[in-house]
């Protein structure tokens, strides 16, 4: 029998249309669920929208639309970006679907009410919209949001409140002794230190009128609304079918084995997420992989500066591979990564065009002209074991790096061999070069798998048929 392996990205905010970002999560996932369908694993990938809350109703608004007409032009957009990026996810999850996700929710608060975690008080602070968070002083830089540049809300209303607190210092064990593990140690540093200046009960409803009864009902109170974090973080299991009369998957898949998200939902994820877990009786997810933003020149994207890339335009005009080959490789998985279209363009033409794309022409255009079928003898292939543990530890961009090492070494050999002039007067010799050129180039292939799986696809058809493929990346 396979072992599972169960991935998860965030579900996406629902409020505006995908941005870079989000692909960057997207593509991220997919290659790690690609890579561990290749060694053998049963996996699980989901991926969706979150689409209640404050934001989402004042978006709507703006918009000018009713809030369901707008959530559903809106996720039938990241829909589409999974589809644009090839992404290989097998659920898809919307956090309005009453049928496939509002039972898991509402079935996680009533084992909290169980568990004697959930009590009405009243709750007075600051609640940021951007981040659908409630916030405290400590939390802005002067007066603002760190994330959204934005003050807080003042509010004051009737609340049901969550016992986090209780949870708090078993989840420091946990996280402290890698039970639930933190990537990278920056992050996990970051959660210990919110823990350390203290973490009190969490307000977990809203009341229904403030919400324009747009969200998950709280059970037994109609009056209250779920709190939208509440509601979201239970996508990781409702969409597994807790809380159906199917929890076959549940039971086959869950905990988590990595939940992909950003650096700015870190707190609900290490600290809510895991507490609602341990109330509920449930495991709690193996690891939390947490990477950065996407920057443009240094600054973060936004439409005021003029400075927004989108990924339809990216993928539509350099192809697929190509915005997934920039997101995969140039940005570090952990860190904050640059983009521009200027170094986009860079990257494509040196690594793709040229590297790759020129590498396979040129020894497929050679074994199309010198050898036929049976002189290939393709073999079998074992992904190296660098490559593997650099994978196993989600450093996609190392991975890549060293794929792109491999090409320039059969670069290297066929300058040093030149087999194309050999041929004439050694065809033996000639041939045999060829043929160690043409598994080296499957090699790649099957090493790009995870990362541009139509490249890899191409180049792998082209071998089969021992015909030169159209050019895979036109110069741009």
């Amino acid at each position: 029998m396979k072992d599972k392996f169960y991935i998860t990205t965030a579900i996406d905010y629902v409020n505006s249309v995908p941005h870079l970002g989000h692909a960057l999560e997207k593509v991220q996932a997919d290659a790690i669920a690609r890579y561990q369908r290749i060694t053998d694993k049963d996996v699980y990938f989901l991926t969706g929208v979150d689409e209640h809350g404050i934001k989402i109703i004042r978006s709507s608004q703006d918009a000018g639309k009713s809030v369901k007409d707008f959530v559903n032009e809106n996720s039938g957009k990241f829909a589409e970006l999974t589809k644009k990026l090839d992404i290989s996810n097998n659920n898809f999850i919307r956090t309005s679907d009453r049928e496939r996700h509002w039972p898991g929710a509402q079935l996680l608060w009533k084992k909290l009410v169980e568990a004697g975690d959930i009590y009405k008080g009243k709750y007075s602070g600051y609640y940021c919209v951007g981040c659908e968070a409630y916030v405290t002083e400590k939390d802005l830089i002067d007066g603002k949001c760190p994330y959204h540049f934005k003050e807080p809300e003042k509010i004051e209303e009737e609340n049901y409140f969550f016992k986090l607190s209780r949870y708090v210092d078993e989840i420091k064990n946990k996280i402290e002794s890698g039970e639930l593990k933190i990537l990278p140690e920056s992050r996990k540093n970051e959660i210990l230190g919110m823990i350390k200046e203290g973490v009190g009960d969490i307000s977990f409803s809203r009341p229904k009128e403030k919400l324009s009864d747009w969200g998950v009902p709280v059970p037994d109170d109609e009056s209250q609304l779920m709190y939208v974090w509440c509601d979201a973080l239970a996508n990781y299991i409702s969409a597994l079918g807790y809380g159906s009369n199917n929890e076959d998957n549940l039971k086959k898949f869950w905990p988590a084995d990595l939940h992909i998200i950003g650096k700015d939902i870190l707190r609900f994820h290490a600290l809510i997420w895991p507490a609602m877990l341990m109330s509920a009786k449930l495991l709690l997810p193996k690891t939390i992989f947490v990477h950065g933003f996407i920057l443009s020149n240094g600054k973060r994207m936004s439409k005021t500066l003029g400075n927004v890339i989108d990924p339809f335009y990216l993928a539509e005009k350099y192809g697929v591979d190509a915005t997934r080959y920039y997101l995969l490789r140039e940005i570090t998985p952990f860190e904050d990564g640059d983009i521009t279209e200027e170094k986009f363009k860079e990257a494509y033409n040196a690594n793709l065009a040229n590297g790759l794309g020129n590498l396979t022409a040129r020894i497929m255009k050679m074994s199309e002209q010198y050898l036929d079928n049976k002189e290939l003898r393709i073999k079998n292939y074992e992904l190296p074991n660098d490559f593997k543990n650099l994978m196993d530890n989600f450093g996609l961009n190392k991975a890549m790096d060293l794929i792109w090492e491999k090409i320039s070494e059969l670069d290297l050999h066929i300058q040093k061999t030149e087999p194309f002039k050999l041929i004439k007067t050694d065809e033996k010799k000639a041939k045999e070069i060829l043929v160690e050129l043409v598994l080296g180039l499957q090699n790649i292939a099957l090493m790009l798998k995870p990362f541009l799986p139509q490249a890899s696809e191409k180049i792998l058809k082209s071998i089969e048929l021992n015909k030169m493929p159209e050019t895979l990346f036109p110069r741009v």
